[in-house]
């Protein structure tokens, strides 16, 4: 063999180890940059469990809120506008908030997940305008206390004046209605909220 033939081979070999090199350094570059993105979507998973855990208040916590995660109380809820229901079920106003909210594709159960969390909160979680005289859609149309309709509110068959600053209790029942319905009226919507089988 001669000296250009064992060159050449030489020059093969080394050819050869270059490409198993370039290669073995590719696949660990992309073997790396796939475990890089699973560390981060653990690492974004994690703080996201964090703060959301009763031990971290996430931001935009009510004001006097206690800790997400400390108690899990359920209301009934059914709000009337001119005798047809609210919808409360719909994708959105489902979980607009950890701290109290609608969820499981369910309209007629409020869920608190933390002490001190009113009921107006849970309204301006879901961009619903809600004082002692009006209910405000989303899209701004409002429904007011007036000469012909009125704004009326019950707890546990008690009419209130108002409850954006209430609390809800295990198993409560809230009425909101809008319109001129008489007391038979309001108490078939009542009766209705009664029958409610509240989730959990």
């Amino acid at each position: 063999m001669g000296k250009k033939e064992r060159d050449e081979r030489e020059q093969e070999r080394e050819t050869f180890y270059q490409k198993r090199q370039k290669e073995q350094f590719k696949y660990k570059a992309i073997g790396l940059g796939v475990l890089a993105g699973v560390v981060a979507v653990l690492a974004i998973s994690g703080y996201n469990f964090y703060e959301l855990s009763s031990h971290v208040t996430p931001k935009g916590a009510p004001l006097g809120a206690g800790p997400l995660g400390g108690i899990h109380v359920h209301a009934g809820i059914l709000t009337m506008i001119y005798g047809q229901q609210f919808d409360y079920s719909t994708p959105a106003y489902q979980i607009k908030s950890p701290y109290i909210n609608f969820e499981k594709g369910n309209g007629e159960t409020i869920h608190l997940m933390a002490t001190n969390v009113t009921l107006g909160y849970l309204f301006d979680s879901l961009h619903i305008g809600l004082t002692d005289k009006c209910f405000t859609f989303p899209d701004k149309r409002a429904f007011c206390t007036d000469d012909k309709y009125s704004l009326k509110f019950f707890i546990n068959h008690h009419q209130v004046p108002d409850i954006t600053n209430y609390v809800i209790k295990d198993k409560d029942r809230i009425l909101i209605s809008y319109g001129n319905e008489n007391e038979t009226q309001i108490n078939d919507q009542l009766a209705r909220l009664d029958g409610f089988q509240l989730i959990t």
